[in-house]
C-alpha cells in the first residue's frame, strides 16, 4: 500500500457534534404543535362568541313578548282616543242642540195661548162678558205654561224688601202706610217679579215703608 493509500484507508468520517440545545429545540418545535392546536382552538372559540348575537332564548322570547304587548297597548291607545274623539264630538252636538231646541217646550206650551187669543179676537160680535171669559182662559192657559217650566210669580206685597228679589221704587213713610206696614217692608207691587227654578227672572218693582 502507498503512503496514500493509507492514509485514506485510515480517514474515518467523523461526524460534526450536533450543536447543544438542538435536540432539546427539535423536541420542543414538535411538542408544539398540539399547543399551537389549543391555541387555534380557542382563538376560533373566541372569534365565533364574537359572532353570535350574544342573546340567549329566553332573551329573545322576552324581547318579543315585549313588541307584541307594545303593539297592543298601542292600538289599545288608539282605540280610546278614537272613542274619546267621538265622546267629544257626540258632547259638542248635544251642547249645540240643547242651545237650539231649548225652549221647544216652553214654545210648544204657548201655543194654546196665542189660539186662544186668536180665537177671542175673531169674534167680532162677543160680548165684553165673553171677551172677559177668554181673556180668563187665556190666561190660565199662560199660567200653567210658565208652570211647566217652572216659572213662578214673585207678589212681595206686605213681606219684608229683599234687594235681591225686589227693586224699590220709592219709598214712603211707615206713619202713611194703609194699612200699617212695617218699617223696610212692601207697601205696594207696583210690577210682579218672576223666578225661573228659584233664579230671578225679574225683580218685582215695588214702593217699600220708610221707617
Amino acid at each position: 500500500m502507498t503512503e496514500s493509500d493509507k492514509s485514506a484507508a485510515g480517514a474515518t468520517p467523523q461526524t460534526e457534534p450536533a450543536p447543544a440545545g438542538s435536540g432539546s429545540q427539535s423536541h420542543a418545535s414538535a411538542g408544539s404543535a398540539p399547543g399551537s392546536g389549543n391555541a387555534a382552538g380557542t382563538a376560533s372559540g373566541d372569534a365565533a362568541a364574537a359572532g353570535s348575537p350574544g342573546a340567549t332564548p329566553s332573551a329573545l322570547e322576552a324581547l318579543a313578548r315585549a313588541q307584541a304587548e307594545a303593539i297592543e297597548f298601542r292600538d289599545l291607545y288608539l282605540r280610546a282616543k278614537a272613542d274619546t274623539e267621538n265622546i267629544r264630538r257626540r258632547g259638542q252636538d248635544d251642547v249645540a242642540k240643547a242651545h237650539k231646541f231649548a225652549v221647544e217646550g216652553f214654545a210648544e206650551s204657548l201655543l194654546p195661548v196665542r189660539d186662544s187669543l186668536e180665537m177671542t179676537l175673531a169674534n167680532a160680535t162677543a160680548s165684553p162678558e165673553s171677551l172677559k171669559e177668554g181673556v180668563d182662559a187665556t190666561l190660565r192657559l199662560l199660567v200653567s205654561a210658565f208652570e211647566r217650566v217652572r216659572v213662578t210669580e214673585l207678589n212681595p206685597a206686605g213681606q219684608k224688601f229683599d234687594p235681591n228679589r225686589h227693586q224699590a221704587i220709592s219709598m214712603v213713610p211707615v206713619a202713611s202706610t194703609n194699612p200699617p206696614v212695617a218699617a223696610n217692608h212692601v207697601v205696594a207691587v207696583l210690577q210682579k217679579g218672576y223666578l225661573i227654578n228659584d233664579r230671578v227672572l225679574r225683580p218685582a218693582m215695588v214702593t217699600v215703608a220708610q221707617g
